[in-house]
């Protein structure tokens, strides 16, 4: 029973991760066709915060889920293409949309 409960939780934290996901890559979306600079930049920040609430709700699925269990599929945090945060800003491309401001 108690494997069960576990089970659930894990599928409602995946579920709510891959929707977060969505809603983060539907921003940066967003802010691409975006004119307005402040409105993308608003847009970006959105997409930011979704990127941090994916990437520690997948620490606790990966923290929660059995090293031998291997039913349910791995699900990456963050694929690199899309990446808006960095750690070291001088070595970061910015995207098309933001270097072609004129």
């Amino acid at each position: 029973m108690q494997k069960q409960k576990i089970s659930s939780t894990m599928n409602q934290m995946i579920q709510r991760c891959h929707k977060w996901r969505q809603k983060r890559k539907q921003l940066i979306d967003l802010a691409r066709q975006q004119t307005d600079e402040i409105e993308r930049e608003r847009l970006l920040q959105s997409a930011e915060h979704y990127g941090r609430i994916v990437a520690e709700t997948q620490l606790q699925i990966d923290s929660q889920r059995d090293p031998k269990d291997t039913t349910e599929p791995t699900v990456n945090v963050i694929p690199e293409t899309e990446n808006i945060e960095s750690t070291d800003e001088e070595d970061t491309e910015l995207p098309e949309f933001i270097t072609d401001l004129k």
